[in-house]
């Protein structure tokens, strides 16, 4: 009974290794993620604002999010703004 309960000691730490190596490596991968979105977002910024306007945004759309936290995406929520944006003036053209 001895051999089993060290071999399930070893299975636990065998298991968790490649768990802790996973995390690090999520980790890693969030940031650069993150970091990459972030170097994008700004590049939108550089940009006029009849450029800005033929991608559905404004100045005013980077303004409300270059307040977000570095791990969330600033153009995913763009993205989203310029697709209300955009459903918005369909409406508006429908009626």
């Amino acid at each position: 009974m001895t051999t089993l309960a060290h071999d399930a000691t070893e299975t636990m730490q065998a298991e968790t290794r490649p768990t802790i190596a996973a995390a690090a490596v999520n980790a890693v991968v969030n940031f650069l993620r993150a970091w990459k979105n972030r170097r994008a977002f700004y590049r939108l910024g550089e940009m006029s604002d009849s450029q800005l306007a033929d991608i559905g945004l404004t100045r005013a759309d980077l303004n409300v999010v270059v307040g977000l936290p570095f791990s969330a995406d600033p153009t995913a929520h763009l993205g989203s703004m310029a697709e209300a944006r955009r459903i918005e003036t369909l409406a508006r053209l429908t009626v």
